[in-house]
């Protein structure tokens, strides 16, 4: 064998010695790492209910409103609202509708407003007839364009509008998931009665949580006293509705829609076995371009609900539940009862004068009425005239807050905030922030 030959395989054979000294050496290998779980998750972010606020009662260009639906629910969001109930007239904001883009000068404005505030391409329009038109975009198009979760929320809704003997009965549904078509009924109490039934029938049907309320007992007159009164479907009404077409006050022949809300709580819990009425306060917003006293603008009424999340079912179970309130600008930090005494504290804005009212009914009150008479002794088509002994004043005090005594003898209790603040866009001409509170029986 040559000896380069030599040299090299025992190179080899020297080199394969020293790599089995060296595995001999080496511990045993270690056994493949078991699976290990997954950390556990981090619980979602809860602080606990807090008041949010929200309008139940806007139109846009789906029915009567003069902008269009992502206008107007960026309005609400800017201005610090947290959900808001699109409830335009016998329809839902789903769909293919088109509107014509120059139907008026608002129009032309809206449509300027919307392409510079959500650019071209969002913008769809085309021609037709000669005419151009513009296309609404649904609901379920637009929503994830402006919620936030525990920020803003949209929520589906309807204004139910019919009317019975051409009085205006219109009912607000909301988070349907249906189309409600509005049915007849024989007089206003069934009518009202047949509406609101339908809402909670679709909600049996879909498992989803909703409520129906009644819109403007004062809108053209449409609902008495006696009719909200008899209507074991009602639970809420509109205390305040910020259209300036809606006689909230009343006149010497109408009751106040507060007023017409004491007569309904006292004979339901005093006579007729019915469980309360809530009132809510909301904007019936119809215009969006032109602003002041006497325009259908947004920003006058809103409810503040206590519930745990700004969602959907969160936000109708914490009405249902009875933790609302309802205002035109007071903020309220706490409304409370605890043993007898009923409590309300004002989140107070400096500079700013408060006037809290404790308002009841009590047990035994006169609750007779007599019907109001013309010129020629026939009766007049109104709420009656009751005793004052429903709805009085039974405590006042001045301050941010205040508190009241509930002695068992009141069919009810509710309070009433008074501020010396000017609404900055008023319903109607000096009108100042207010907030009502729900009813407390004992």
């Amino acid at each position: 064998m040559p000896h380069t030959v030599r040299s090299v395989a025992a190179v080899a054979v020297t080199l394969v010695v020293i790599v089995a000294a060296l595995a001999w050496q080496q511990p045993e290998a270690a056994p493949p790492p078991r699976s290990v779980a997954p950390p556990a998750p981090l619980p979602v972010a809860h602080a606990g209910p807090q008041y949010w606020k929200g309008n139940l009662h806007t139109h846009s260009l789906w029915s009567d409103g003069d902008d269009f639906p992502e206008m107007i629910a960026d309005w609400y969001k800017r201005n610090g609202y947290h959900f808001l109930a699109l409830t335009d007239h016998n329809t839902l904001s789903e769909g293919d509708k088109w509107v014509s883009a120059d139907a008026n000068a608002n129009r032309g404005r809206a449509l300027k407003n919307y392409t510079a505030r959500f650019g071209e391409r969002w913008v769809e329009t085309r021609e037709k007839a000669g005419k151009r038109e513009v296309r609404l975009k649904p609901l379920s198009e637009f929503r994830s364009l402006l919620e936030e979760p525990g920020k803003f929320l949209l929520i589906q809704a309807e204004e139910i509008t019919h009317s019975y003997a051409k009085r205006p009965i219109h009912i607000n549904g909301i988070n349907l998931r249906d189309v409600v078509k509005p049915l007849d009924g024989k007089d206003a109490v069934e009518t009202i009665t047949i509406n609101m039934r339908q809402v909670s029938d679709q909600r049996k049907k879909s498992g989803r949580a909703m409520i129906a309320f009644l819109n403007h007992p004062n809108f053209g007159w449409g609902v008495r006293a006696e009719e909200l009164l008899l209507s074991e479907e009602l639970k809420y009404f509109e205390v305040f509705n910020g259209h300036p077409g809606v006689r909230n006050y009343g006149d010497a022949q109408h009751a106040s829609t507060e007023r017409v809300w004491d007569i309904a709580l006292a004979l339901r819990l005093g006579k007729h076995q019915l469980p309360m009425v809530y009132g809510l306060a909301t904007d019936d917003s119809h215009a969006y371009h032109e602003w002041g006293a006497g325009k259908t603008n947004p920003g006058r009424g809103w409810i503040m609900v206590n519930a745990p999340h700004p969602t959907a079912d969160s936000i109708v179970k914490g009405i249902e539940s009875g933790d609302f309130h309802a205002s035109t600008g007071v903020r309220l930090k706490s409304v409370s009862r605890v043993g007898n005494q009923f409590r309300v504290e004002v989140q107070a804005d400096p500079g700013v004068k408060y006037r809290i009212q404790f308002i009841a009914t009590q047990k035994g009150a006169d609750l007779s009425s007599k019907e109001q008479l013309d010129k020629d002794g026939k009766p007049l088509p109104v709420t009656n005239i009751y005793s004052d002994e429903i709805g009085k004043v039974v405590g006042e005090a001045e301050g941010p807050s205040a508190s009241y005594g509930i002695t068992g003898q009141e069919l009810y209790v509710r309070a009433k905030v008074i501020s010396s603040k000017p609404h900055p866009n008023p319903y109607a001409k000096g009108d100042v922030e207010v907030a009502w509170t729900k009813p407390i029986v004992p």
